[in-house]
């Protein structure tokens, strides 16, 4: 496909996994990206300062979700803007004779991980809100779901034929996971809002923590050698539960509004000339 025909994808289906408790599974999408050593080492040595996950929280966030809003509720344009704003960040995220492993973010390949956690993540969500895709549904959810990748420079022949062929990629991935101690030390950090005041710390770090590891396929904990026990999910359980229940009782519109207002905040931005991340 082309960069224009990729910029035009269709993703209204896949528009509707975008719902508001999305947000509470946001770390743990961090945890599984930066379990690729390439993506974690990148993250963890940016040279980017006012992109730092650990510095900037906020800001990082923002941007995070804005790319999501971009990608899966712009259109070509709100697409093409923020891909280029987001190469200048990118094009600097690259290995140097220091690091333990090569990387650069603008590799398609590590673009195609960080797509496909975004994408597995979404899915969850979708799912535990609207049940089960089957069928030439979830076919077409997950074709749609590519614009989590195409949006940058993944090309839409290396997203996985089919939603089979994902399941197998995605099996052989998380097989070979590998998550080294400055890489678990900084995901966990996040995980336990190290990097938040004290007082917001002691209150939320624990839910945090706990609802992040929930989330987390087992492949993911077991590489970060984190304990999950039966009481554990339990909670999860019961934590989540109440969260597609509120899901379900809130219109679609009002679950995205924040998406939306990200959207609508990155096209006035652009009107008026200020930088997008």
């Amino acid at each position: 496909m082309t960069r224009v025909e990729m910029d035009h994808l269709d993703s209204s289906f896949f528009a509707r996994s975008l719902l508001s408790m999305g947000h509470t599974m946001s770390t743990t999408n961090v945890i599984m990206q930066l379990a690729n050593p390439g993506v974690g080492y990148g993250v963890v040595r940016s040279k980017v300062e006012n992109g730092r996950l650990d510095r900037h929280p906020l800001k990082r966030a923002r941007t995070t979700a804005t790319y999501l809003s971009v990608a899966i509720l712009g259109n070509a344009d709100d697409r093409r803007r923020y891909r280029s704003a987001v190469n200048g960040q990118h094009a600097q995220v690259r290995s140097d004779e220091n690091s333990p492993v090569d990387y650069n973010a603008m590799n398609r390949d590590l673009q195609l991980w960080v797509a496909a956690c975004l994408y597995f993540g979404w899915e969850d969500i979708y799912q535990r809100v609207h049940g089960p895709l089957t069928g030439l549904d979830r076919e077409r959810f997950y074709q749609q779901g590519k614009v989590c990748g195409t949006t940058l420079q993944m090309p839409a022949e290396l997203w996985p034929a089919d939603r089979d062929a994902f399941d197998e990629y995605w099996h052989t991935q998380t097989a070979q996971l590998r998550i080294d101690a400055e890489i678990r030390d900084f995901v966990l950090g996040v995980a336990n809002f190290d990097y938040a005041p004290k007082v917001v710390r002691q209150r939320f770090g624990p839910v945090k923590y706990r609802r992040t590891i929930g989330y987390l396929p087992q492949p993911f904990r077991d590489a970060l050698d984190v304990p999950w026990t039966d009481d554990d999910q339990a909670w999860f359980d019961a934590y989540v539960a109440k969260l597609v229940d509120a899901e379900r009782r809130k219109p679609l519109w009002l679950s995205r509004a924040g998406f939306r207002l990200l959207l609508w905040d990155t096209r006035i931005r652009s009107r008026l000339g200020r930088p997008l991340v």
